[in-house]
């Protein structure tokens, strides 16, 4: 079966959706604008899915898409023409049927079929319809009328009607919403057939994200209305062909339907902020020019600071009117503060430095940061499956590995049943100290991170699933998860981050340059309300306070005994043995932001291909790294601190890092044992540095 097929230029984009506005007249002589500058290219053999909130504007693009309506400004070009009106090339499922009550399921196939192929001869015609008939398995049903087959037979119909006149592109407007779920996920499987088979180029509208998961190569995900425009695209690292159960429990599946949403969940708190802005504007105190703020934060221990400021009362005596705001991903967090939802938020370390770069294809934006929230409080876990085999460290993780290489090269097995699947650890976000400290521990005993293991991202709250689901081998991320799957026995602890950089910067405040410049005292007044919280979280005789106070719902919503052992102890690793750790979470132990910490992540990302090593790495650091803000709270607070300094960092295993040489750190990184030809890591570092 032969869809159509052009040979376009690679450069050249299948589809373009070029920047489309399309404004409505209202009633009252109005104009409502549905979309604004809404701009995708598509490839050919694509599949993809728009999702969002009712009056985002799915409709209107699939309309304008298949020529049913005309956008205000911009255009569609689909294999370099512009689409201007309805045709053949472009077919529309929709959400209902809309079949002819009076033809047989062969007649309603064939009526499209006759008309656009009319100069085919009979014969001809009538096997393209039978051709499409068995494409849905609907033979035994090809004489019957509408009336006599069910909701989901109907359906199949619409889709067979659509194929058969081979169009170009395959649009569908919610083809499965009206269907009970049984039939739904039985069509679900055809199509992803179909359109796997004959390299279909699709554009499918959903509220599904799981049906958008299964079926789509990429997600475009709307913002709200008015104005709508694409907030977001999610590649769907899946492999093709796809199975539902394969699907569901590959390692990224709950990362990439965690992301969808808490996009759509933003979306929902945005647009009720946006309803809400009328009554509460940006109000000034004195000096303050903005005390109410909206602060975004993760359920974890260390979110300590932020819940005390607010609970005791120190963000408003410092004149600050503050709501906490719990973000279920620190992608979540990321977007908020980049969206203006967030004033700040608590950032994983070099998440303000990632932004600024734009490091992932994200929109640059110029990030600040003036505090140092809290050191250390990650621990690597390993699985308990991994445990009861005897891995129980990095050395032990080594030898498994060498083993299980070995294993699958002397096994016999068929493709069908062979696992080549590398082990998975799970890591927080990209720019965190998680990442980076989980590929020390692992090059420090010769495991390549890169090629031996797979490092993927995974919001704190879905570890424990995904660990125990077998998904993942181990992770590394703060407490109370890692406590969670000791005390559950569902792994053991392998390393405390103690174990590899004590007194590292872990979570860090992150705000715009845009928004500090606007705000400046609200700036100040932040950095000291949250300055004085590290201090009262940070004293022992106030642990068991902070302990009830996170346990509330609004923050970890956990049993305390999951929170106390990285604030209180004993801390178990669940391999028999307890560690009473003073220094797991420090809170108040050199509050200030450092340019050499920022220099050390920056030389990491570069290290590992995230970003290519800036030339004009100084300048970066002097605009991110606000210490002179800091010393000026802490000096008014007479909290005692030290200077800048360049001085060399010791990590826990006696390598160091030498700020005043970050180019000479960058090309002394060697890569782990017994990787081919023992280079890679000097090609990797010399195509990463501008």
């Amino acid at each position: 079966m032969n869809y159509p097929s052009c040979a376009l230029p690679d450069e050249v984009p299948f589809v373009e959706i070029d920047h489309i506005d399309r404004v409505f007249r209202t009633s009252d002589g109005g104009t409502y604008v549905a979309l604004k500058d809404v701009y995708l290219e598509i490839k050919r053999g694509e599949f993809i899915s728009i999702i969002g909130h009712s009056g985002c504007g799915k409709s209107t693009v699939l309309n304008i898409l298949a020529g049913l309506d005309k956008a205000s400004a911009g255009g569609i070009v689909l294999e370099g023409g512009e689409v201007r009106d309805p045709g053949p090339d472009r077919m529309v499922v929709f959400q209902n049927h809309s079949l002819l009550p009076w033809l047989t399921v062969r007649q309603n196939i064939a009526l499209g079929v006759n008309r656009v192929f009319r100069r085919l001869s009979k014969a001809e015609r009538s096997q393209i319809v039978e051709e499409h008939l068995d494409l849905v398995n609907l033979r035994p049903a090809a004489d019957k009328y509408p009336r006599q087959i069910s909701g989901g037979m109907k359906q199949r119909v619409g889709i067979a009607r659509a194929l058969a006149l081979k169009p170009k592109l395959l649009l569908l407007d919610e083809p499965f919403g009206a269907l009970d779920a049984l039939t739904r996920g039985n069509l679900q499987e055809q199509l992803m057939k179909i359109c796997n088979q004959n390299q279909i180029s699709a554009v499918m509208v959903t509220h599904d994200v799981d049906e958008a998961l299964l079926l789509s190569d990429r997600v475009v995900m709307m913002t709200n209305g008015p104005a709508a425009k694409i907030g977001q695209i999610l590649q769907v690292d899946l492999p093709r062909p796809r199975a539902r159960m394969e699907v569901i429990n590959n390692p990224n599946y709950y990362r990439m339907r965690g992301e969808l949403v808490e996009f759509l969940n933003v979306q929902k708190k945005r647009k009720l902020a946006k309803v809400n802005t009328e009554k509460v504007v940006a109000v000034s105190r004195g000096k303050i020019e903005k005390i109410n703020l909206e602060l975004g934060f993760i359920p974890l221990t260390d979110c300590a600071p932020l819940a005390i400021a607010l609970e005791l009362g120190i963000f408003a005596k410092h004149g600050l009117e503050v709501k906490l705001s719990r973000e279920g991903s620190w992608n979540a967090i990321a977007d908020g503060v980049r969206e203006g939802r967030l004033d700040a938020a608590q950032m994983v370390t070099g998440m303000p430095l990632a932004m600024s770069l734009g490091m992932g294809k994200k929109p640059q934006i110029a990030m600040q940061t003036a505090l140092t929230l809290s050191r250390n409080g990650n621990a690597i876990a390993l699985s308990q499956e991994l445990y009861e085999v005897g891995v129980k460290d990095a050395a032990s993780l080594k030898k498994y590995l060498v083993s299980r290489e070995a294993q699958a090269h002397n096994q016999v097995q068929s493709q069908a049943n062979q696992n080549t699947a590398k082990p998975t650890f799970g890591m927080v976000h990209p720019a965190s100290m998680h990442n980076f400290l989980l590929r020390h521990w692992l090059v420090g005993a010769g495991i390549d991170p890169e090629n031996e293991v797979s490092i993927i991202p995974i919001p704190p709250a879905q570890m424990i699933a995904n660990l125990q689901a077998g998904n993942i081998i181990g992770f590394c991320v703060g407490e109370p998860w890692t406590s969670r799957a000791v005390n559950e026995n569902l792994g053991i602890i392998a390393a405390t981050d103690l174990e590899i950089w004590n007194g590292h910067a872990e979570k860090v405040l992150g705000v715009t340059t845009a928004w500090a410049e606007q705000y400046p005292n609200s700036h100040i007044a932040l950095v000291r309300s949250l300055l004085e919280a590290c201090q009262f979280c940070h004293a022992a005789e106030n642990r068991d306070q902070v302990i009830q106070i996170l346990a509330l719902p609004q923050y970890l919503n956990t049993d305390s005994l999951h929170i106390r052992p990285g604030l209180a102890g004993p801390y178990r690793r669940g391999t028999g043995t307890s560690l009473y750790l003073q220094d797991f979470n420090l809170f108040a132990i050199d509050n200030a932001p450092r340019s050499s910490e920022q220099l050390w992540v920056l030389v990491q990302m570069a290290r590992w291909g995230m970003i290519k090593f800036p030339p004009n790495y100084a300048k970066i650091l002097g605009d991110l790294v606000r210490f002179d803000l800091f010393q000026q709270v802490a000096t008014e607070m007479d909290i005692d601190f030290l200077p800048q300094s360049d001085a060399i960092l010791t990590l826990s295993d006696g390598s160091t890092f030498d700020p005043s040489q970050p180019l000479a750190n960058l090309n002394q990184y060697q890569q782990p044992v017994g990787l081919r030809q023992g280079s890679g890591i000097d090609a990797n570092i010399r195509s990463n540095v501008l």
